[in-house]
């Protein structure tokens, strides 16, 4: 008895084994999920680390049924010991330590099971394992000083790892029967508790007979210490196990690629130089601008917790508050689906059905194919692993034609299949991508976000990684500059293909149309038909430079944007998500919102612990920013997006532009309400994968459709602020035209530009 005395002492004291603190006892490290919310309200995902999808509940939001199954089968005198049950204990020893009858019992109690979950690692052997307990029992007594028996039953059903991912018992309602923690039932959570026993053997997905069993020792255990009576306890246990069963995975649910990008924004690290490779320039730019002036970006590792460390999305129970509304975000995800993956891809294969070069447009000679492909293979994981392992160079690319079983994706479900790596590369390349973004106006809030079509198969973001050649969405912001520079929508340019000398050399735009030829036409015309000689026009009255840095007051970063005659037709790389944000500024009296993804941040007690608000910053004026809404209307009412109205029959009122870029490369849409910006863009994962025919490849047809079936949808939906008969803010007489120019003023054209 002495021995054990000065034992306990040295381990109470920490002396042996590890003892945590009073303040570690006092808040456990219980390494909970952060949840991400909508605006609307929804828990959207989680962040976890090692698949630990921990998600925290309180104590009131747990049903009764579980906290009672748990005693009666776990510790039916839990409420009368004080961490340790003799009892138990003794008879533990006894018949199981000393006669051997694996059937007696353990004598572990609820609060020490929680120390075990809480502080102990994984023991390697029997002494590691004996040592532990102890330590495990002295930890269970300093918690039972620490925290009421409610606290203690919280804190174990939100550390149980209830299998397949389901760690606490709010992942575990809603993986198991898509419910929350509160609404289940008998059955169900004397089921749930069945697992604590060994949730792999009772696991009632591939064990249902031996999970009833389970399940009903625990009703019968529950029957024995009075929580439930006899007839209670027989009709639920003659019921089958029903599931309503979905495995949770990081990579499920609402707006995944929204939930990525914000991890990573939120996690981010100091941008340092040395970190990023020489291709990567542009991104280290725009991350450091980010690290300086978005709070949001690596908010973690800006801002300290009481003690000292940074904030850990993965460990610390937040909660984020996001813009995004579930309900737009489904309209979204819904609609880019329909139109790329329903519609456009089956037209896609049809065209490419014959083609030799095949997703690669015919434009392509073989050895250009084959340079592409290489370059894929180089940057495939298996190259790396192969080379890693210490494979020559002709042992990989011998790998890559050898046919492999695999399983493929398609949009019908995974496919098992055998082809080599070198045509699994090509295959996956013959999917079109797609990105689309739609913003709140007033705040920039982004109320819908999606990255592409299938997280899991495709992972590159195409809102706000993807970068891509915008063609003639950029030439409202050459308009925007011209109407800074005193023009206005009702302004006269010749409609005639002229040579300008750049640099020296001759420059000559073309024009997809031949419309009006030869004669004078409105600014608004140009911009409604996306005529180019137009642009090119103004381009050559305004200084180049001015408009690179009035892109970069649009919020558009990239430092590879150089003053050039072309630039008037969009020949630079831009993401979704800065096409959004900068075309804001012409709805919002020439104010630009900067993209807003969360409104606070909460820890684990309901403490705000950040708030955010947007970010803004004037680009144009008001007046041009009327002349612009004019401008973009017209593109709708009778230019270029004119099938909004006479195809999809949207009648509300909005602007808009389309844009395609070389040998239909990729194709833009954008769309601007009195209340919300959209974009989109529709293409391949390289620029040579392409429908080859104007008519599937432009704009109009390949982006514009999206918007349609997801503003109608908004629009449909009575809960949502955004509103079909919304009308800009704007004088009503306004049109922009007080400053017409005469005809006569273009008579003497100069075809020189220098």
């Amino acid at each position: 008895m002495l021995l054990v005395l000065v034992l306990f002492t040295l381990i109470w004291n920490g002396w042996i084994g590890y003892m945590p603190d009073m303040e570690d006892l006092q808040n456990p490290i219980d390494r909970y999920a952060t949840q991400i919310y909508s605006a609307d309200g929804k828990v959207i995902g989680t962040w976890n680390q090692d698949r630990e999808n921990r998600v925290h509940v309180s104590f009131d939001k747990i049903s009764p049924y579980v906290v009672q199954a748990l005693v009666a089968t776990e510790d039916v005198r839990y409420y009368e010991h004080s961490g340790i049950d003799f009892i138990a204990l003794s008879r533990a020893i006894v018949k199981r330590g000393l006669m051997g009858q694996q059937s007696a019992g353990g004598g572990s109690t609820i609060t020490q099971q929680l120390a075990k979950q809480l502080y102990s690692g994984k023991a390697h052997s029997t002494f590691e394992r004996l040592l532990q307990k102890p330590i495990e029992w002295v930890i269970a007594i300093k918690l039972e000083r620490n925290f009421t028996k409610e606290e203690i039953v919280m804190m174990y059903l939100n550390q149980f790892d209830f299998l397949h991912n389901a760690v606490g018992i709010k992942t575990a309602a809603n993986t198991y029967f898509s419910k929350e923690p509160s609404d289940l039932t008998l059955e169900e959570a004397a089921m749930l508790i069945g697992l604590c026993k060994n949730p792999s053997y009772f696991n009632p997905v591939r064990h249902e007979q031996r999970c009833q069993e389970r399940r009903n020792v625990v009703l019968q255990q529950m029957e024995k210490a009075g929580y439930i009576s006899h007839d209670q306890c027989v009709e639920t246990a003659s019921k089958p196990i029903e599931l309503k069963f979905h495995r949770t995975d990081h990579k499920d649910g609402t707006a995944p690629y929204f939930r990525e990008y914000l991890r990573r924004y939120l996690m981010a690290n100091k941008p340092e130089r040395s970190n990023y490779p020489s291709w990567q320039n542009v991104q280290y730019v725009i991350d450091s601008i980010a690290w300086e002036q978005d709070p949001l970006y690596g908010w973690c590792n800006k801002n300290l917790k009481k003690d000292g460390t940074p904030y850990n999305i993965y460990k610390d129970g937040l909660k984020v508050f996001t813009t995004l509304d579930s309900r737009m975000q489904q309209y979204a995800e819904d609609a880019v689906y329909a139109h790329v993956a329903k519609y456009l891809q089956p037209a896609f294969n049809r065209e490419n059905r014959h083609k030799p070069n095949a997703p690669f447009t015919d434009q392509l000679t073989p050895k250009e194919v084959r340079q592409i492909l290489n370059r894929s293979i180089v940057q495939s994981d298996r190259y790396r692993n192969m080379k890693a392992a210490g494979y020559s160079e002709e042992e990989i690319r011998e790998s890559f034609k050898k046919k492999t079983e695999m399983t493929v994706f398609s949009y019908n479900g995974e496919i098992d299949t055998v082809m080599t790596p070198l045509d699994s590369i090509r295959y996956y390349k013959s999917f079109l991508r797609a990105g689309f973004c739609s913003m709140d106006v007033k705040t920039g809030a982004v109320k819908a976000y999606v990255g592409g079509l299938d997280f899991t198969h495709f992972q590159y973001d195409m809102v706000m990684e993807g970068r891509r050649q915008v063609g003639s969405t950029i030439k409202p912001f050459l308009y925007s500059l011209a109407m800074e520079n005193g023009f206005s929508p009702c302004d006269y340019a010749p409609n005639v293909q002229q040579t300008y000398i750049v640099a020296g050399k001759p420059w000559t735009p073309r024009n997809a149309s031949h419309s009006r030829y030869g004669q004078s036409v409105t600014l608004k015309w140009g911009l409604a038909q996306s005529n180019n000689w137009i642009s090119a026009y103004l381009m050559s009255k305004l200084d180049p430079q001015q408009f690179v840095q009035l892109l970069h007051e649009y919020g558009i970063i990239n430092p590879d944007i150089h003053p050039s005659m072309s630039l008037c037709l969009g020949p630079c790389d831009i993401t979704v998500g800065e096409m959004v944000s900068a075309y804001t500024a012409f709805a919002n009296h020439g104010i630009r919102c900067a993209p807003l993804f969360v409104t606070r941040i909460e820890d684990s007690n309901g403490q705000v612990v950040a708030h955010f608000e947007p970010r803004v910053n004037e680009v144009i004026s008001e007046e041009s920013s009327f002349k612009m809404l004019i401008l973009l209307q017209g593109v709708v009412d009778g230019g270029t997006g004119s099938r909004l109205r006479f195809k999809y029959n949207v009648n509300a009122q909005m602007g808009g532009k389309t844009g395609t870029t070389n040998r239909n490369s990729d194709a833009w849409f954008m769309a601007v309400t009195p209340d919300l910006v959209s974009g989109m863009w529709v293409g391949g994962e390289d620029r040579d994968i392409h429908f080859d025919s104007m008519a599937m490849g432009q704009g109009a047809t390949m982006a514009l459709p999206i918007y349609a079936y997801y503003i109608k949808k908004v629009y449909a939906n009575e809960a949502l602020p955004y509103k079909a008969d919304a009308i800009f803010d704007m004088p009503e007489d306004f049109d922009g035209c007080s400053r017409a120019v005469d005809v006569d003023d273009f008579m003497d054209i100069e075809d020189v530009y220098e």
